[in-house]
């Protein structure tokens, strides 16, 4: 992560959080470059990346302030970000139901995608996610069990992510992603609340350790109305 985004995250978890509140005045470029130990021109990107997520409105000659938009209520979020929903939505009251959890052995598909043997164990996990008492986001997800030992049911009413970094002590390097729509299917209408003729977005992704290696496999599903994504390109 560069130092910008670094900052960019720092400030939007401060618009979440409310340190700076909906029409308040953020600190000038100087006084953010003096407190991050940066120039004003690394200071500026992220400021780029805050405007064109639609969560700062600069004004020539007033400063910069903060806007009220769909990302601080928690309704979109980063395509890029994957730390996991317990981490982007602290502002809420994240749960986890889990309808299916046992340890299974991969299919010819899963062995290649997380590059595993047909005797490896994985874990199959179906979890419900629900945000203030609704339920969010229903994830499919397969993970290599030699990889990432001792998922259990406790860890998976928490953030699984979270045990993986803070108790497994292992660095997430990236996640391919593949955006979609699809219809809604049985699982999507009992338990994300779908009328049958309700589209679902679909996220599928598979996601690597530091060195490179492919741990998890997953498809995340939410009711159309539920939750958007953004991506923010900065040159």
């Amino acid at each position: 992560m560069t130092k910008y985004e670094e900052i960019a995250n720092a400030i939007r978890e401060r618009i979440k959080q409310g340190t700076y509140p909906v029409d308040s005045l953020i600190p000038d470029q100087v006084s953010l470059a003096k407190e991050f130990n940066v120039s004003r021109m690394t200071v500026k990107r992220a400021m780029d990346i805050l405007e064109l997520e639609g969560l700062i409105l600069r004004k020539r000659g007033a400063g910069t302030f903060v806007k009220k938009t769909a990302l601080s209520h928690g309704y979109t979020a980063s395509i890029i970000e994957y730390e996991g929903l317990t981490k982007q939505l602290s502002d809420k009251e994240v749960k986890s139901k889990i309808i299916s959890f046992k340890l299974d052995f991969p299919d010819e598909e899963i062995q290649k995608t997380l590059m595993l043997d047909k005797h490896d164990p994985i874990y199959k996990i179906i979890r419900l996610r629900i945000v203030d008492g609704k339920p969010y986001i229903l994830e499919h997800t397969i993970m290599n069990a030699n990889l990432i030992p001792g998922v259990n049911e406790e860890v998976l009413l928490n953030s699984v992510y979270k045990y993986i970094q803070k108790d497994l002590n292992l660095k997430f390097g990236g996640a391919h992603r593949i955006i979609g729509a699809d219809k809604a299917s049985e699982y999507d209408i009992e338990h994300l609340n779908c009328r049958e003729e309700d589209p679902v977005l679909e996220i599928e992704q598979i996601v690597y350790l530091e060195d490179g290696t492919p741990f998890e496999y997953s498809k995340s599903r939410n009711k159309y109305d539920t939750r958007t994504y953004n991506i923010t390109d900065i040159r």
